[in-house]
């Protein structure tokens, strides 16, 4: 166990477990977090309990009651937390927050997803604001789907068009 502010970067090639702490960075095989955060873990699989991260890339990403800023890994399952954007093979979230998932494969269970984009996607009982899928099964409430996200680009920035076009109408100087 490490004591508080008693590491600031950890490197290590084995197991790092890690409790009650706050470190810079992480480099390890298998990294066990509790009650601690940390900016930046590398491993090939990373466990956190109550805990934060800002920057984790991983090979296998499990996260229980964590918030997560930046994942990049081949498989993550996320239960009862929070995250901002996952770019995964596999995505698992259980009664969490999501902010933008692009996955291979993607399922979301009583949770809430701004973003949703993967080839496979499952959902039960929960909801997303943006889902782009190539197959989708369960029970989804979508905000806007696919059809609708790219009428709103579409019209979004022809809006953006015209508002620069008259703009620079408006407020051209003479020269």
């Amino acid at each position: 166990m490490i004591e508080p502010e008693e590491l600031s970067e950890i490197e290590s090639p084995q197991t790092t477990n890690i409790s009650q702490s706050d470190v810079q960075t992480v480099h390890a095989q298998t990294v066990r977090m509790l009650q601690s955060d940390a900016e930046l873990i590398t491993a090939d699989e990373v466990e956190l309990q109550q805990s934060a991260a800002a920057n984790v890339k991983a090979n296998h990403v499990g996260a229980r009651q964590s918030a997560l800023a930046f994942v990049n890994a081949g498989e993550v399952a996320l239960e009862s937390g929070a995250v901002g954007f996952v770019q995964a093979g596999k995505m698992s979230v259980g009664g969490s927050a999501t902010g933008a998932v692009v996955a291979g494969s993607v399922e979301v269970h009583h949770g809430m997803a701004g973003l949703v984009a993967g080839r496979d996607v499952h959902v039960e009982e929960s909801r997303t604001v943006v889902l782009l899928a190539r197959n989708v099964s369960g029970n989804v409430t979508t905000i806007f789907n696919t059809r609708d996200a790219l009428i709103i680009g579409l019209v979004s920035g022809l809006f953006s068009g015209l508002m620069l076009l008259l703009g620079r109408t408006l407020f051209k100087r003479s020269g």
